[in-house]
């Protein structure tokens, strides 16, 4: 039987949606967007071939497969509670975020009960492979939604793994997210420490740089705290800490501890309850929290 061409709807336009949805709309898919606080994604897509909905219902009624890249658990499940009356049976919904495994399973359920499937698939890298089309994703889903999905998903995604069911992308992703984040605030420490004994930050690089510790974590992250470009891995605080905070809550429902992981997420928690921009920085600037809460400016 020969399928109907999909048709896409991508909720999400942010740092890392914009991107995505450049791509597919750019390889050849239609697609529907909508608008949030910021217009210009919108424009810049509309001239690129996609369509701008007036709603999320409206949005739903035009797309086969729908694509959210939002902020977490939350926002995801109320973008599929307003769309939810208008999803027609065979429908999937594609959950790019960075979810709460537990609401996950939940919406995946609710829509199953009326036909119509989702998938989590979120994303490793940067706003920059975004717009390349060579992120990594990792993908929750069963194996007919996951064939489905695939060839949209590789529009914007250099390297795609299949994880599991729905639920085990959210998982792996929050597992990923924790060595990342986890080496944040190791470098953190480490820069704030080298400089209380009187090693530079460049002298510290000099060893940790071509040597077994180095990384293209590291070098993202000292592109900040070395070259001073604040745009280097523009991923916020206050995301981290909330990936952070997923992640205990995906090991208490485990009955495991984590003490590495809660301490990581307290480096993040500190930098974000200490005033001025903290909420609104990037991972990488956590050296300058860390360093002001052990009186280095």
């Amino acid at each position: 039987m020969t399928r109907t061409p999909e048709t896409i709807g991508f909720i999400g336009l942010g740092l890392m949606g914009h991107g995505m949805a450049k791509n597919i709309v750019e390889k050849g898919y239609p697609l529907t967007v909508i608008a949030h606080r910021n217009r210009a994604p919108i424009e810049d897509l509309v001239t690129r071939g996609a369509t701008e909905a007036a709603s999320l219902p409206d949005l739903a009624r035009r797309s086969s497969i729908i694509f959210m890249c939002l902020t977490g658990a939350p926002e995801a499940a109320a973008a599929v509670a307003a769309m939810k009356a208008d999803l027609a049976p065979g429908t999937v919904i594609v959950d790019c975020s960075t979810g709460e495994p537990t609401v996950t399973l939940r919406l995946a359920a609710e829509m199953a009960a009326q036909g119509v499937a989702y998938a989590d698939a979120p994303l490793s890298r940067t706003p920059k492979e975004a717009w390349e089309g060579t992120l990594d994703c990792m993908v929750g889903a069963d194996p007919a939604i996951f064939a489905r999905i695939e060839p949209v998903i590789a529009t914007w995604a250099g390297r795609t793994v299949h994880i599991g069911q729905v639920g085990d992308g959210h998982k792996m992703k929050l597992l990923n997210n924790f060595l990342s984040l986890g080496y944040a605030a190791l470098y953190a420490e480490a820069l704030a420490l080298s400089r209380k004994v009187g090693i530079p930050v460049d002298r510290f690089d000099k060893v940790i740089r071509g040597g077994r510790m180095d990384c293209g974590f590291y070098q993202t992250f000292m592109g900040y705290a070395l070259e001073g470009n604040r745009e280097a891995h523009k991923f916020t605080l206050a995301n981290a800490y909330k990936d952070l905070r997923y992640l205990e809550t995906m090991a208490n429902a485990a009955s495991m501890a984590t003490p590495v992981a809660s301490a990581a997420k307290n480096s993040f928690a500190t930098a974000i309850n200490a005033g001025g921009d903290g909420a609104a920085d990037y991972v990488p600037h956590l050296v300058d929290f860390i360093a002001r809460a052990n009186g280095i400016r």
